[in-house]
């Protein structure tokens, strides 16, 4: 499971987050000459209002809006911040990482930023850089649960094993009910051939969340394989009458699904029990 599904949070509230003053309208003074202080105001304004726009889709003129208050503001990288999740919303993953580089050069210390550069690293694939970036973002934030959630996210693409369930046992521990987390821990152990600990994550997952689609999908699918066979349909059932993209495994890998369990999922998908759930499912909708 990531965390912009899951893959930790949106960004721009990060422009939000890091502080930029609500606007009033932005206006340019009518005066011969603006000083300093003026553009700075004009252009964080400016950019405030994009960010207003961007979180109703209007992405054309937010766009347009944040690229004159990086040019009225080009050394605050709060103006940077909102130019990146713009970016990022309408998938510029390049402009949006080029845009964050800026702002952790600017404010090299702030999580937040690092964290966001982690989440577009993870997105265009470079698992490396995600890697990296979350790492400085949870060392600057230890105590955040969906930071280490997605670090233990690039460290399970990477196949550092251990190093994600340790991250993803630290976010529960500061969690709570993070189900998600004890969810993608049993991703793990199916991938090491520990089924009976996948099991029993997956299981423990449903017990924070017992309506959870993925946990209730994972779980039958690794109790058919054991021969549990009513109790595997009757899972199966409910988690794809909870959430239907379950039964692409295209989804599912999208979610981090292990070639393990992926094909696991797809011989359980092509019995005939699972064929009429499928098909009992697709009617209902």
């Amino acid at each position: 499971m990531k965390l912009f599904r899951r893959l930790s949070p949106a960004l721009l509230s990060l422009g939000l987050a890091l502080g930029l003053a609500a606007p009033t309208k932005a206006q340019v003074p009518h005066t011969a000459s603006l000083d300093f202080d003026e553009l700075q105001e004009i252009g964080l304004a400016i950019a405030q209002e994009a960010a207003q726009r961007s979180q109703f889709q209007q992405y054309d003129i937010a766009l347009q809006q944040v690229e004159l208050a990086t040019q009225l503001v080009p050394n605050d990288f709060r103006v940077w911040a909102v130019a990146a999740d713009i970016y990022l919303r309408t998938d510029q993953l390049d402009d949006g990482i080029g845009a964050l580089n800026t702002a952790r050069k600017l404010e090299p210390t702030d999580p937040a930023i690092h964290l966001a550069l982690g989440t577009a690293y993870f997105r265009k694939q470079d698992y490396v850089a995600a890697t990296k970036n979350y790492e400085r973002g949870v060392q600057l934030k230890p105590d955040s649960p969906g930071a280490l959630f997605d670090l233990g996210n690039a460290y399970y693409v990477t196949n550092r094993f251990k190093e994600a369930v340790d991250t993803y046992e630290k976010a529960v521990d500061l969690g709570d009910d993070f189900w998600e987390a004890i969810n993608n821990i049993g991703l793990v152990r199916y991938e090491q051939g520990q089924r009976e600990d996948a099991i029993a994550a997956w299981r423990k997952a449903l017990s924070y969340n017992e309506k959870a689609a993925e946990p209730q999908l994972a779980l039958a699918v690794a109790l058919y394989a054991k021969g549990e066979r009513k109790q595997s349909l009757r899972l199966a059932e409910a988690a794809l009458k909870s959430d239907g993209q379950y039964g692409d495994v295209d989804y599912l890998r999208d979610q981090l699904w292990g070639d393990r369990l992926v094909k696991d999922t797809e011989l359980f998908l092509a019995t005939p029990q699972m064929k009429s759930v499928l098909a009992r499912v697709d009617l209902a909708r």
